[in-house]
């Protein structure tokens, strides 16, 4: 059993027409088979999946996290159940500054 590099969800294969290609369960990243390994498929920009983490950022705290984008170290931070009940939830910061958000898997 194979499991995203992303987000740790388990990769299934997914028929389409007489292709098999391999796409995590919880997030959505497609993988190709290459020989007996899995390697991320090519992603184009637009195809990505965005989550949307709604909320107003006014009502969140705000923690000492340095964003890696612009350096900042302030980031609004909330937590979110984005993987099977039994797991720990996920954490997501915001900077202050320049919005980048990222999140962080316990």
């Amino acid at each position: 059993m194979d499991y995203c590099d992303e987000c740790g969800g388990i990769i299934v294969p997914e028929k389409k027409g007489d292709d098999t290609s391999f796409k995590c369960r919880s997030c959505g990243k497609e993988y190709e088979e290459e020989g007996e390994e899995l390697v991320i498929r090519e992603e184009n920009e637009d195809e990505k999946k965005h989550i949307n983490v709604g909320g107003e950022d006014e009502n969140r705290p705000i923690t000492d996290e340095e964003c890696e984008e612009c350096g900042n170290e302030k980031a609004y931070w909330w937590t979110e159940q984005t993987r099977s009940a039994d797991e720990p939830p996920t954490r997501f910061y915001r900077c202050t500054e320049c919005s980048h958000t990222w999140r962080v898997y316990d």
